[in-house]
């Protein structure tokens, strides 16, 4: 009699503990689910171009690459031509690495550090250049539904090491939507 129970109380969880490793849950674990992902937007710019009288506005556009959690890169452009005073106006090609920080509600916060170059038109088209630039930033995105976020708030401070045997330092504010192309969650 002894056997028997011992057999119907310890036959079920040898049979439960064998067949443990073979079932899955719905979700994958973080560790190991697929994080890469592609998100491309858009960007309207107001910033100090730290040249002239004006504050400069503009548009842009960003790509926005994640590897896993922890490796990212975000490559940007903008075009600030709006706003000009006596010409003067500012592009910027910028690439570099971006680190989550923490997300709060619904919004991802980051900072980035990209570098590049800038493009410079001067006063009254006397001259043109493109100058080394590095930017260092940070902002949030925020999700609105499971492909597309708003970037409630870009900031960014730009410095130019080598601009006409001087330095310049612009800075900025910017704002836009992406929308996820590939992958993630």
């Amino acid at each position: 009699m002894k056997r028997s129970v011992a057999l119907y109380c310890v036959l079920p969880l040898v049979l439960a503990a064998a067949a443990a490793p073979r079932s899955r849950a719905q979700v994958a674990p973080s560790a190991t689910a697929r994080q890469f992902s592609i998100a491309a937007g858009g960007l309207a710019s107001g910033f100090e171009p730290d040249y002239g009288p004006n504050y400069l506005y503009g548009v842009g556009a960003f790509v926005d690459v994640k590897f896993t959690r922890w490796a990212q890169i975000e490559a940007e452009g903008r075009w600030l031509r709006f706003n000009q005073y006596a010409n003067i106006y500012e592009d910027n090609y910028l690439i570099g690495p971006r680190v989550p920080i923490r997300r709060i509600w619904k919004a991802d916060t980051y900072a980035k550090v990209l570098g590049g170059y800038g493009i410079m038109n001067f006063q009254y088209n006397y001259a043109h250049g493109r100058f080394y630039a590095i930017a260092f930033g940070g902002g949030a995105d925020v999700r609105l539904t499971k492909r597309i976020s708003w970037r409630a708030v870009d900031a960014e401070y730009q410095y130019w090491p080598d601009w006409v045997g001087s330095t310049l330092k612009p800075y900025g504010l910017s704002t836009g939507i992406s929308y996820r192309v590939f992958g993630g969650r």
